[in-house]
């Protein structure tokens, strides 16, 4: 059995992905309390790493001109004496940078053409979203000995705001219409590519169905590219497009401030779950982008996925039976409304 004394944990991709990586810390301090962890990460992450208090070290992965420099990363890593790593979600680079780093005990999948860079490796197909990701980023664990039972509710990810961002946030919405003593709901409605979303039109809809049954006090967002779309989605003028105009750090403060979270699967869904906010995810049926795999692991959460019968759900498929168009705007709205009565109702105690 493994024990690190100096351990480091990869994970080089997106947002949610990082996300769900972070009780990794407080679980492996759990079990093996004087083991220094260190997470590798790209620069655009960082914010959600920094400060943690399970985690010592962070480390960003070189990049030049979107390119990863192989040996310059292998100078880097090495010269911090590794004796263990994880490689959460691995690519082949990423995996070749940390055997070239020369670092003895290297977990990862037993699945990829790539895993004889592993010396330590876990058997599991994620392509078949049996488990939730989070739950096969723990797993990775057992090859220290640990088997923690990991469930919605019962996981600590630990990320909390920058008091400097979150300042900054509380200055920006006072010159504002929003309301922070009220709840305030806030609307992603793009997900980078990264699922299929709820139509456009739906999101219109909603918004409208909120801001006039419910309260004003809306906050769209998304990142630069997204700002049209958030822009077609203001109903009136009370409600605050930010979209693009947020680092992450600004965006992990802004969800900390806010009480309901509603988007597509998306990264912010995740830090949303993670700061303890109510969450409305829509979800397709396809394994990879599915809700067992990708939902906000959380209780307070509800999910909407397509209301057809379909099998065997591809990317293709779901685009050209349109079905997330099948998902109802007044079902969306009527549990939106009451957590939102739920969430006054606590307020008013």
């Amino acid at each position: 059995m493994i024990k690190p004394k100096n351990l480091l944990i990869v994970r080089t991709d997106r947002i949610g992905d990082v996300v769900l990586s972070l009780p990794l810390a407080p679980i492996i301090k759990n079990y093996l309390p004087d083991c220094k962890i260190t997470f590798l990460v790209r620069d655009y992450t960082r914010a959600l790493v920094e400060n943690h208090p399970y985690i010592d070290n962070v480390i960003i992965l070189s990049e030049q001109n979107k390119k990863i420099p192989l040996a310059k990363n292998v100078k880097n890593i090495s010269k911090y004496n590794f004796d263990s790593a994880v490689i959460v979600y691995p690519t082949f680079l990423t995996s070749l940078i940390i055997f070239l780093s020369r670092i003895k005990q290297r977990i990862g999948t037993g699945y990829r053409w790539y895993s004889f860079l592993f010396n330590q490796k876990v058997y599991e197909h994620r392509k078949f979203a049996e488990k939730h990701e989070l739950e096969y980023n723990v797993n990775l664990l057992s090859k220290f000995g640990i088997n923690e039972d990991a469930k919605p509710g019962k996981i600590n990810f630990n990320l909390n705001p920058d008091p400097v961002s979150l300042k900054k946030i509380e200055q920006l919405l006072s010159g504002t219409e929003i309301n922070i003593n009220e709840p305030i709901i806030i609307i992603h409605p793009g997900s980078g590519g990264s699922s299929v979303d709820l139509p456009q039109e739906k999101f219109k809809t909603l918004v409208e169905k909120i801001s006039g049954e419910l309260t004003n006090n809306i906050i769209l967002t998304g990142n630069e590219s997204e700002n049209e779309l958030c822009e077609n989605l203001k109903t009136n003028k009370s409600i605050l497009n930010l979209a693009g105009k947020l680092n992450l750090s600004g965006i992990i403060a802004l969800i900390s401030k806010s009480s309901i979270f509603i988007a597509n699967s998306t990264g912010p869904i995740h830090i949303a779950a993670a700061l303890g906010k109510y969450t409305i995810g829509f979800y397709p049926k396809i394994p990879a982008c599915s809700p067992q795999r990708w939902g906000p692991y959380t209780n307070k959460k509800v999910i909407f996925s397509p209301n057809l019968e379909c099998f065997n759900c591809t990317r293709e498929q779901c685009n050209k039976l349109d079905c997330m168009n099948s998902i109802e705007v007044t079902d969306i709205f009527y549990e939106i409304e009451k957590i939102y009565k739920f969430i006054q109702a606590e307020r008013r105690k």
